[in-house]
């Protein structure tokens, strides 16, 4: 089902699940060997989701999809959880630490972003603005534009955790630039 047919017709967006059931474009799978006292998947309901993961991992599923519909996980989750075992590489997304390499900007933005409070998102939109302005002189659109993800992850990243005042001051700094 496309996008658009699940608009129109106002239905969850539910395609983790149907997505996983797609064959992988690759066709390729890598073997794993399992863990030691690694569950049968008849047990697996009985272990954490973060235990299932990998053990399905290690077990040879490398298809994030079929991982997220047999866990019935987030697929941000499955591959937080495979990132931070070492077995994934390259992989962002909203929840993903800045403190990771993600680019070439990403030395510039380490230890940046913070809305623990709204001096601390206060202080991160300053830092923001200071690398904006910096790239902005350099005539660096690339890392103009590395500045305005940043500032969005916070916004949404505050918006999403219940501060919402917090998550306004980033908006405010987006809305202008």
């Amino acid at each position: 089902m496309t996008t658009e047919e699940l608009i129109q017709e106002a239905q969850p967006l539910t395609f983790e699940l149907e997505y996983a059931d797609e064959t992988p474009s690759n066709g390729v799978s890598v073997e794993r060997p399992a863990r030691d006292g690694a569950a049968s998947e008849e047990g697996a309901e009985h272990r954490s989701k973060k235990g299932q993961i990998l053990d399905l991992y290690e077990a040879g599923k490398t298809d994030i999809a079929e991982i997220v519909r047999r866990v019935k996980a987030r697929p941000s989750y499955v591959a937080q959880v495979l990132q931070s075992a070492g077995y994934l590489t390259g992989y962002f997304d909203l929840y993903t630490t800045t403190g990771r390499e993600q680019n070439i900007y990403t030395r510039f933005f380490r230890n940046v972003l913070s809305f623990k409070s709204l001096d601390a998102a206060r202080e991160s939109v300053q830092k923001i603005d200071r690398l904006f302005n910096y790239f902005e002189r350099l005539g660096d659109r690339a890392g103009q534009h590395q500045a305005m993800v940043l500032a969005l992850t916070g916004k949404n990243r505050a918006r999403w955790g219940g501060k919402h005042e917090e998550a306004q001051i980033f908006s405010e700094w987006l809305a202008t630039h």
